[in-house]
């Protein structure tokens, strides 16, 4: 079953986002692809946090976690959140 990365971020350093973006990218290589990756997001209901979300897919949680625990994205992570007030989670999809 599919698996949804889903953040929201504020950025408050794009410069650090941006080497956060390259050096996340090179590590995500074969194990997932982004779906969404939108910098100015409309707010339709409730309180949104920030202006930026992006969304991951995953094959399951183990590619999930073959990523995100994986060396190459843990050197990239804190440059995330050094330069974004992110929130994020992981959901399952449908199927």
């Amino acid at each position: 079953m599919s698996v949804y990365f889903v953040v929201q971020e504020e950025v408050n350093d794009q410069d650090g986002l941006e080497r956060y973006m390259k050096a996340a990218s090179a590590s995500s290589l074969g194990r997932g692809r982004a779906i969404i990756v939108d910098n100015n997001v409309t707010s339709v209901e409730g309180d949104w946090h920030g202006s930026r979300l992006v969304v991951l897919e995953f094959d399951d949680d183990e590619a999930f976690r073959e990523w995100y625990d994986s060396p190459e994205y843990q050197e990239a992570l804190p440059l995330r959140l050094s330069s974004t007030d992110s929130r994020a989670v992981l959901a399952k999809g449908l199927s």
